[in-house]
């Protein structure tokens, strides 16, 4: 039975959620003078990413009281309406996060948001699998950016125009940082260590080529979504 000091609890800490929010929107926005929006668009992709870390706290999870969701939904929102399709038209009032926006895919991080709330809508319950998910794109596909950016110079000739070295950025970033954070966790699950390395393993190998191959922003939703399907059945099948 809930009650309602739960129900108290989680509201609270939704609310930090939404002020975290707000406040990294605002950081990307004004450090804009001293970083070019690429930049400040994997800022706001690994800050928004650290949600994982909060979700496993959240003890109301289940709809119509998806605490997570609810966190995740609102981003959808707010990049829906600075890209092309809004019908809004507010890109003028909010240049800062628009600049952001189309410094990359225009629907990159409205893709991002979309996958984020469809993980955090059906897996709440079990947040390992949105940690399998998110990693992967937010400290992964940044370390492959940043990566590839400066020292990317031998290219992988596919479609994309990525580099080998980004890819193993991409590939060891996410190896360690879902092995390490799902190993943080795992007072909370029953699964083995050897079933957690492994999938992270493969994890790591999917969301590095999906990275690699998906064309136009798509790698937002392919990433998040088919790697925390697939660690779903690796998990549970180890």
């Amino acid at each position: 039975m809930i009650g309602g000091t739960e129900i108290i609890s989680n509201t609270v800490l939704l609310a930090l959620c939404y002020v975290y929010i707000i406040a990294m929107i605002f950081i990307s926005i004004k450090i804009g003078d001293r970083l070019p929006a690429t930049l400040r668009r994997k800022f706001l992709h690994i800050m928004i990413g650290n949600f994982v870390f909060i979700i496993p706290f959240f003890t109301l999870t289940i709809f119509p009281l998806n605490f997570p969701f609810f966190v995740a939904f609102p981003f959808v929102v707010i990049t829906f309406l600075v890209t092309p399709a809004s019908p809004l038209k507010l890109t003028s009032k909010i240049s800062g996060l628009s600049d952001i926006t189309i410094s990359g895919h225009e629907y990159g991080l409205l893709f991002y948001a979309i996958s984020y709330t469809i993980l955090a809508f059906f897996y709440s319950a079990t947040p390992y699998i949105i940690i399998a998910g998110i990693l992967p794109m937010s400290f992964g596909d940044a370390a492959a950016s940043l990566v590839g950016q400066k020292i990317g110079h031998h290219k992988i000739s596919i479609r994309t125009n990525k580099s080998f070295e980004g890819s193993a950025a991409m590939f060891l970033t996410t190896l360690i940082s879902v092995t390490f954070t799902l190993f943080g966790f795992s007072y909370l699950w029953s699964f083995s260590l050897t079933a957690l390395f492994l999938s992270s393993l493969v994890v790591a190998l999917l969301a590095t080529a999906l990275e690699a191959l998906t064309p136009k922003g798509l790698d937002n939703l392919t990433v998040p979504l088919i790697c925390a399907l697939v660690f779903l059945v690796l998990v549970r099948g180890l």
